[in-house]
């Protein structure tokens, strides 16, 4: 692992460049939304260590279907949870987990993945803007979001909608997006680990993922269903 806190100083720079450029109205209108979501988060409504996650589905960047089991038949797996391809944080997050982790991960049979609601057609833009190798899937309708309890919607929802709005961005037709999180999904679909980031510029890093990973496989149980 390289530099111990990428996210931080990806998002910090990020910060400082919007503050120069962005009008003090916008500025405030996004600290606000961070700060409430924050706020109102209440970790007893979302996914935890210990819960078994119901069946899933997904898609895949070609419209495939892409099963939750079948990404943990083998141990456990790394979902990251993200907005939308054209999320200025998404496009410093999801480079970096794919720097420092997919390889590692890769060397320990786990797969990295990350998870959108946005259609597959409009997703695939963020792997290839940047080049990714890690798995890229689309959660159709938020299903999986909205079973680990980690939907929020904009405290500013204008009626109508206006162009460009995160319904058509997503392409969904929803205010509703995940709040950004990783998790650890173990064989069973058995969550291992889970850090949910209210503010998405403030999540969880590479290195804590690996180290929480490191201890799923000192667990007794995913041990024993490994043997």
């Amino acid at each position: 692992m390289p530099e111990q806190s990428p996210l931080a100083s990806a998002f910090a720079a990020l910060q400082q460049e919007r503050e120069s450029n962005w009008a003090a109205e916008a500025l405030a209108a996004n600290h606000s939304q961070r700060r409430a979501l924050v706020k109102n988060f209440d970790p007893a409504k979302a996914v935890r260590a210990g819960d078994v996650l119901p069946e899933a589905s997904f898609l895949d960047l070609e419209g495939n279907e892409i099963r939750l089991d079948s990404l943990v038949a083998d141990g456990p797996a790394v979902l990251i949870l993200f907005r939308h391809a054209t999320c200025a944080a998404d496009n410093l997050a999801l480079p970096i987990y794919d720097r420092d982790l997919r390889e590692p991960l890769a060397a320990e049979g786990v797969p990295l993945v990350a998870v959108s609601p946005q259609v597959p057609e409009r997703l695939s833009a963020i792997r290839e803007r940047h080049g990714l190798k890690l798995t890229v899937l689309s959660d159709p309708d938020n299903r999986f979001a909205r079973e680990l309890g980690v939907l929020f919607a904009p405290m500013d929802q204008p009626s109508p909608p206006p162009s460009g709005w995160i319904g058509e961005v997503t392409g969904t037709g929803s205010w509703e997006l995940p709040q950004t999180s990783v998790l650890i999904v173990d064989r069973g679909r058995i969550v291992r680990f889970v850090a949910v980031s209210p503010d998405w510029l403030d999540r969880v890093e590479p290195k804590d993922v690996f180290d929480a990973l490191r201890a799923v496989q000192d667990h007794p149980t995913s041990k024993q269903a490994a043997a």
